[in-house]
């Protein structure tokens, strides 16, 4: 199992760099892409922090300044790898409580999942919305980075 969550980790760390990079050579990124990164990074945050049962630092639409999201990918990233190698128990139960307040129990597992899946969802958003804006992104389908 912690093979695994590496390697899907190492390809959502892969994707997001990627689009930390592509950003910056931009003289301003797309406001709805902005926005969805931010999200993206602002959700794992939160994650983490409810896996290590600490409170979280950001909202989950806060808005960063581009110039920050390097740093606060590196320590999502960090973090997460932290978790999956001190962890032993993957289908450990982890209590939690939403942004609404509302509680909540899950499997580490699932939690880990979700942190790569909505990052998954919402970098499509971004891939649509760069598109829309007649930007062409670079290629992050799955297959493609483990080529």
């Amino acid at each position: 199992m912690k093979t695994l969550f590496n390697q899907l980790f190492d390809y959502n760390f892969y994707c997001n760099k990627t689009l930390i990079e592509e950003f910056g050579k931009m003289k301003k990124v797309p406001d709805q892409s902005a926005k969805f990164f931010n999200h993206i990074l602002n959700a794992h945050h939160i994650w983490n922090h409810r896996l290590l049962q600490k409170k979280s630092e950001f909202d989950p639409w806060q808005e960063h300044k581009i110039e920050a999201w390097q740093d606060i990918h590196y320590d999502n990233q960090r973090t997460s790898f932290e978790i999956i190698t001190n962890s032993d128990d993957f289908e450990k139960r982890i209590d939690y409580e939403t942004t609404e307040g509302r509680l909540f129990t899950n499997d580490l597992k699932d939690i880990l999942f979700h942190i790569i899946n909505h990052s998954a969802h919402h970098r499509g958003q971004i891939l649509m919305d760069l598109r829309m804006n007649n930007i062409e992104p670079k290629a992050l389908d799955y297959i493609f980075y483990k080529r």
